[in-house]
């Protein structure tokens, strides 16, 4: 039986002319592979994913920053993509707008497509990995965009490969256009970090809970510091991430919300 991404490749193009190196380096060196992973996937998607703390306040954030720039988004870029949460708030909220969502995980691009049917004919999805600047090669027609979003995806490129990004991002922006990133940061000590632990295990038991779940408070601990996606995490803290935005030529480059590791920032290309 043919998955979701092949079913789509008639009419919603995967890839394109050019072929991607979806493992540039050594294998070895790239944790990030787990997403590649379906049972890693359903895993977030299912037990994580509705439980991230403040996650409608984040993507409300976004909105109000791609909505400051006065201009109509018309075409936007959604960097690392996951299940296309983000990119459904921005369709929803601009009706003519088209997408360009971009991920390397194949069955996180199968869960886009499925979350995202009810806007077929304004997407186009695109298998390609951030890590190497190749994906550019796929975007290049739909280039340049209004605005691009990411949300907890870059956070696990290597500083260097993040500074680049950000500087490629910026080459495919439209003068105003906006880019908001949904991340993942550091925690500037020991202390902070657990407490932001402390807290996305609450949010995330509580999630479960309203599921019908039977997991005590301690099991879901126990679950979160086993997951296997967390040997991937790159953190920076988002002072640092706002500095390269604002050395790469981004103005108004700031951090507009923040909970312990979970941070809305953006910067804007200028006219």
């Amino acid at each position: 039986m043919p998955t979701v991404l092949q079913a789509y490749e008639t009419e919603i193009l995967v890839g394109g002319a050019h072929p991607t190196k979806l493992i540039p380096g050594n294998i070895a060196m790239r944790k990030d592979f787990v997403w590649k992973k379906e049972s890693v996937v359903n895993t977030f998607l299912k037990d994580v994913r509705g439980g991230i703390p403040f996650a409608v306040e984040q993507i409300d954030v976004m909105l109000r920053v791609l909505r400051s720039s006065g201009k109509p988004v018309k075409r936007f870029l959604d960097l690392g993509c996951g299940s296309g949460v983000l990119a459904g708030a921005v369709l929803s909220a601009y009706p003519k707008a088209k997408g360009t969502l971009i991920d390397f995980s194949e069955p996180m691009l199968n869960e886009a497509m499925r979350g995202l049917k009810a806007f077929p004919r304004r997407l186009r999805f695109v298998q390609a990995d951030l890590n190497s600047k190749e994906w550019l090669k796929e975007i290049g027609r739909e280039a340049p965009f209004d605005a691009a979003v990411s949300g907890l995806a870059i956070h696990h490129l290597t500083d260097r490969r993040k500074k680049s990004l950000y500087g490629e991002i910026f080459s495919v922006l439209k003068p105003g256009g906006v880019f908001v990133n949904i991340e993942h940061v550091s925690s500037p000590s020991e202390r902070l970090r657990v407490l932001s632990d402390e807290t996305f295990i609450d949010s995330i038991w509580e999630f479960q809970r309203e599921k019908g779940g039977r997991m005590t408070r301690a099991q879901m601990e126990k679950k979160f510091y086993s997951m296997h996606d967390k040997g991937s995490n790159i953190l920076s803290s988002v002072e640092a991430q706002c500095g390269w935005l604002r050395r790469i030529g981004f103005a108004d480059a700031d951090c507009h919300f923040k909970i312990f590791e979970i941070a809305v920032f953006s910067g804007r290309r200028p006219d």
